[in-house]
Order: structure tokens, then C-alpha cells, then sequence
């Protein structure tokens, strides 16, 4: 992976708000965001993002009421199949990050077999954090690595390997969160370390490939010294495409 990639993630927040608002249950918001994944997964891909990753469902949402964690992955599962053609065909790959032991066998078999298929394509990596937990991640990492004497890069290695990710890929630079809550909500911490935020009000199931183009607008206007000395603004990069 070219470590000048564009790295892309978004916290997909408020299917249940949007449903709320219009008297819908909670399923019909979820369905409305499996639909907003469609639309924004080519929006990004259009836009030359390299690799983006979508936080599809935390270690913590076990919490919820039992229905509505088997409809969310019925739609996971209704996803990955309806879109694996589609992916297949735009050169799009898709992974999985995050623990499968406490996935249905069928799901994980899924997911497997949409994990090969695509594995050649390079047009953009598709990324769906499921079950995922950054804090997991890498306590799971310090564990296997604990007592080597490898290098920092090794425990980087691990750290890829615990979440079911191929190591090399770059961290991320930027994260979009959805819903009007500002937080990291326990996601991908370890490659967040440098990266943009971009907030909106604006619920999931509403967000447009015009949003998406917003937030990369804004990402271009801003200068990323990494704890180093900027150089001046180049006045050009403030110039972004309209709708």
C-alpha cells in the first residue's frame, strides 16, 4: 500500500435518531444507513480515496437489545452479499477488522469468502470495523507481543495482525463522524494518531456524496505539520470544486 494513500474513516452515527424523528423503528434507520454505505463507498471511491474504513458495529453495541443486534447483522450479512458483485466489478476490496469468535460461523464465512474475492482489486480498500474495539486491539497486540525483541515495527505488525488487517496501510487521515457527537468512541486510536477531525450535525442516513466532498474540501484547506514547523499556506489549496 503507497503510504501516501488517503486514508478515510467515518463513525456512522444516528440511524436510530433519523428513524426517531420520523416515528420509524429502529430497524428502518439501520436499513436507511445500509443505504447511505452503498452511496458514500462510490462517492469515496470516485474521489480517489485509497483505503476507507467504516465503523459498522463496536464491542460495545453487544449491549443492546437482542433484536436489534441480529437485524444489524442480517444487514451486515445482506450487505456484503448484494455488494461483493459490485465491488467486484469497480475494483473495490473489502476487509473486516475487528474479532470474528463471537460472529455466527455463517458470517464469518461470508466475510471470508468476499475477503478473497476481492482481494486483487486496488482501486480502494473497503475496510467495515465489526465487533471492533481499538483498546482490544491493542491490548491484544501487547499480549502476543509481549517478551519480543523486535523492533516497534514488529509490535505495528502485531498490532494489524490482532485486528485482522494486513499490515502496511497507512494511518488514517481523516476521520468523519456523523451525528453531531465528538468523540473517537473507542475507534481505530492506534492509527487516529495524527489525523484530521471533521464533525457534522448531520445523521447518517442523510449524509451525501456532497457532505463526503465537503469534508475532503476542508481536509485540503488544512496543513499537517505532524509536531514540525509549517510552511506557509499555499493560497491554492484553499481553492475546492464546487457541487
Amino acid at each position: 500500500m503507497n503510504e501516501s494513500a488517503l486514508h478515510v474513516a467515518i463513525i456512522m452515527d444516528g440511524n436510530g435518531r433519523w428513524a426517531l424523528q420520523r416515528q420509524l423503528p429502529r430497524l428502518a434507520g439501520h436499513r436507511a444507513g445500509a443505504d447511505r454505505v452503498r452511496a458514500v463507498v462510490r462517492a469515496a471511491a470516485d474521489h480517489g480515496v485509497q483505503v476507507l474504513t467504516l465503523y459498522a458495529f463496536s464491542s460495545n453495541n453487544w449491549s443492546r437489545p437482542q433484536a436489534e443486534v441480529s437485524n444489524l447483522m442480517r444487514l451486515l450479512q445482506q450487505y456484503l452479499i448484494q455488494e461483493n458483485p459490485i465491488c467486484k466489478k469497480h475494483g473495490i476490496r473489502v476487509n473486516v477488522i475487528g474479532r470474528r469468535d463471537r460472529l455466527a460461523p455463517g458470517l464469518v464465512n461470508i466475510i471470508q469468502r468476499v475477503e478473497k474475492q476481492t482481494c486483487q482489486h486496488e482501486r480502494m480498500n473497503l475496510r467495515l470495523a465489526v465487533d471492533y474495539s481499538a483498546t482490544h486491539s491493542i491490548a491484544s497486540a501487547a499480549a502476543g507481543f509481549w517478551g519480543r525483541p523486535d523492533a516497534p515495527r514488529g509490535f505495528a505488525d502485531a498490532l494489524a495482525s490482532a485486528i485482522h488487517s494486513a499490515s502496511g496501510l497507512p494511518p488514517v487521515d481523516l476521520l468523519v463522524r456523523t451525528g453531531g457527537e465528538k468523540r473517537l468512541s473507542d475507534f481505530l486510536l492506534w492509527e487516529c494518531a495524527y489525523t484530521e477531525l471533521w464533525f457534522t450535525d448531520t445523521l447518517w442516513p442523510d449524509f451525501t456524496s456532497a457532505d463526503l466532498e465537503s469534508a475532503l474540501c476542508e481536509y485540503g484547506r488544512r496543513e499537517r505539520r505532524f509536531g514540525a514547523l509549517g510552511k506557509p499556506l499555499d493560497k491554492n489549496r484553499l481553492e475546492c470544486a464546487g457541487p
